[in-house]
């Protein structure tokens, strides 16, 4: 399956793009069985009720009656079934799409298929959903830029409803500029019409990608490399006086500029852009904001410790200085997440507390690695720490509240932390180490 899948990226190579013509065969049985080997088998099941273990049991048998339909066109996707999750820092809550079980494998194979074609075409500052690529390396080129080009402005912006909002007319044309297979277009128009089943009611699907589906990120990505991306490299930095540089993690970005007027104007045209797709900037959420060397500079002639801050992934940047006195940009955990990783905490705990002690502390163990492992990353020591004392205090509050009698003190408590040893915080990521071979660093 894997040579198969990289010898569709062949012909994207070099100058010649030509449309390809041949491939929903590569939705075959092999394909399908290796998609069901990765599915994880603790997912939430579809309107259909069916589990991973379930349909493996006949695997084989389900896997050639479901290529039947589908080479006879009888295969038609189910409907999503929408749950709802908290949305972090907030007290809103996200829609998740959950799709059928045979869906879920249609999908996967789909989003494989549409990876190896577009995995030679994404560009090099966009990171979102790509092998190889994630978040920490989006961060690390941020860095890199503020501190080796002449960044002064960032405009950070935020697409309201991004996965809720996608076109899907203009989806299909997009994917009409590498794809002529008609039958793997008609495929994929199928799931983006499949519907929603929330509350036992079926809605239409006539705009946006589920959150939660297997082929959801590809196309995503797929939408803003048009959109957005080449957008910005073949017309917006052309335009530009100075030095201009973009940095995408899906629909989170943040765009560095030499000069406030190409910002400014940047921003004026991206409004104009987006709405083109059928997409809005969230103007609440959306600022030009001095940063960079120079204007840690006139902030201290100022006074003042920075001008501004701003957040990307999860950490708000700031200026700062290296202990050799030279200008770095500096990030640290947001707020925001700070808090909403704090009240995801809150509710585990309520509802474990009952827990063992050593089960409960287990837990703890794994959730403060884990925090390490994503926001464990050069100058966020500190706020990693103040994230684990504010868990121990949550541990102290809820521990003492299993019974109507207070349980511990503050020093026999203290004691059980000892014995378990929790971690403490650990730089895991040093961010100006660059991974990635071939950057877009004009």
């Amino acid at each position: 399956m894997e040579p198969e899948l990289t010898r569709i990226a062949e012909p994207t190579k070099g100058q010649a793009k030509p449309r390809l013509t041949s491939l929903i065969h590569l939705i075959n049985a092999e394909m399908l069985k290796a998609c069901h080997a990765e599915l994880k088998g603790n997912k939430a099941v579809g309107v259909d009720k069916v589990t991973k273990e379930e349909y493996g049991q006949n695997l084989d048998a389900n896997i050639e009656d479901l290529l039947g339909r589908m080479k006879r066109w009888a295969y038609r996707p189910l409907p999503v079934r929408r749950t709802y999750i908290p949305k972090a820092g907030t007290d809103k809550m996200r829609p998740l799409g959950i799709l059928a079980y045979e869906d879920k494998l249609v999908q996967m194979a789909v989003s494989k298929i549409l990876n190896g074609i577009y995995e030679e075409e994404f560009l090099d500052n966009s990171f979102g959903f790509r092998p190889g690529r994630g978040q920490h390396d989006a961060l690390k080129l941020l860095d890199w830029l503020i501190a080796n080009k002449p960044v002064n402005y960032i405009v950070d912006a935020d697409i309201k409803g991004f996965f809720d909002n996608v076109d899907h007319d203009w989806v299909m044309k997009f994917l009409g500029h590498r794809i002529a297979d008609t039958n793997l277009l008609r495929l994929i128009k199928r799931f983006l019409i499949a519907g929603i089943m929330e509350d036992g009611q079926l809605q239409k699907s006539e705009v946006g990608v589920p959150q939660g589906g297997n082929i959801s990120p590809i196309l995503s990505n797929i939408y803003l490399h048009y959109a957005l991306d080449l957008w910005f490299e073949k017309v917006v930095r052309k335009r530009c006086k100075g030095a201009a540089y973009i940095v995408r993690f899906a629909d989170d970005f943040a765009c560095c500029f030499e000069y406030k007027e190409d910002a400014e104007a940047f921003l004026g045209l991206l409004t104009e852009r987006l709405a083109e797709f059928k997409l809005e900037v969230a103007v609440e959420k959306t600022k030009i904001l001095a940063f960079g060397r120079r204007a840690h500079a006139e902030a201290r002639r100022e006074g003042k410790t920075t001008h501004g801050t701003f957040d990307f992934l999860g950490f708000t940047h700031y200026c700062s200085k290296s202990r050799h006195g030279r200008f770095r940009a500096k990030r640290q955990t947001s707020k925001k997440k700070l808090r909403a990783k704090l009240a995801e905490f809150t509710e585990w705990i309520k509802k474990n507390r009952h827990m063992p002690m050593h089960e409960i502390m287990k837990m703890v163990e794994s959730k403060l690695r884990g925090h390490y492992l994503y926001y464990g990353i050069t100058d966020n020591y500190q706020a990693m720490n103040r994230y684990k004392r504010a868990v121990i205090r949550l541990l102290f509050k809820w521990l003492n509240l299993r019974s109507q009698k207070r349980s511990y003190t503050w020093e026999q408590f203290n004691k059980i932390i000892e014995r378990f040893k929790l971690p403490n915080p650990k730089v895991m990521i040093t961010i100006w180490e660059l991974r990635l071979p071939s950057l877009y660093i004009p």
